[in-house]
């Protein structure tokens, strides 16, 4: 997957820093971007489901090469690499938690952010993946496209959010396809009310919303 084919604004983020993200973190720089945050210092969850696979394939081919490793390609191959950069870029010396959690990262994320705000008025969440290299296809689901949501969540304005367990799943519920999920949550997001249901090893947890009308 080549960065040419992702168009994202990336005027917020200083140009020394830019050329070191490639397609999965500027979709989540681009989507960050959007919520004209203006560097401001709040706490952040980063979620995703593998992480730069393209670029840590890439260094593990160039050790069966037995080329020399770069150091800054490793640096960015590490799963925090991406809300580093983003705290490097914005100065953001709050604290930040990078999630790795498979098919769960969307509830694990929830999660994580549910947990913040116990002491925090405000968090970012931010949830993206891209697709797998052809590699590893085989073995694990992923989106067919780079994607990242970004949302602040906060304890004192916005909708009313509840996050409950439900019932735990049946293995044909397991089985149901990644995206689908993601779609799913996507919809909810854009939507005025109604519930969305995640998974986590096998159980579920349901989000629902009630927007808040302003008179």
């Amino acid at each position: 997957m080549k960065d040419s084919t992702l168009n994202v604004d990336l005027k917020h983020i200083p140009m020394m820093l830019r050329r070191r993200f490639n397609a999965l973190g500027k979709s989540a720089m681009g989507a960050i971007g959007l919520l004209n945050l203006d560097n401001q210092n709040i706490p952040c969850v980063f979620a995703s489901q593998h992480g730069d696979t393209h670029l840590t394939l890439s260094l593990l081919e160039g050790i069966g090469r037995q080329d020399d490793m770069s150091p800054t390609g490793f640096s960015l191959a590490v799963h925090n690499a991406i809300s580093g950069l983003y705290t490097i870029a914005t100065k953001n010396e709050s604290a930040v938690t990078a999630i790795s959690a498979m098919r769960g990262h969307i509830a694990s994320a929830l999660f994580e952010t549910l947990s913040q705000l116990q002491t925090s008025e405000r968090v970012l969440c931010v949830i993206y993946d891209s697709q797998l290299p052809e590699l590893y296809r085989p073995y694990s689901q992923s989106t067919d496209f780079p994607y990242a949501i970004a949302i602040v969540f906060s304890r004192e304005r916005g909708d009313s959010l509840s996050f409950e367990y439900s019932p735990p799943l049946s293995s044909a519920e397991r089985s149901t396809a990644y995206e689908s999920e993601l779609r799913a949550f996507v919809a909810f997001l854009l939507s005025d009310s109604g519930t969305f249901t995640c998974s986590n090893n096998g159980t579920a947890w349901t989000l629902k919303k009630q927007t808040q009308h302003v008179c």
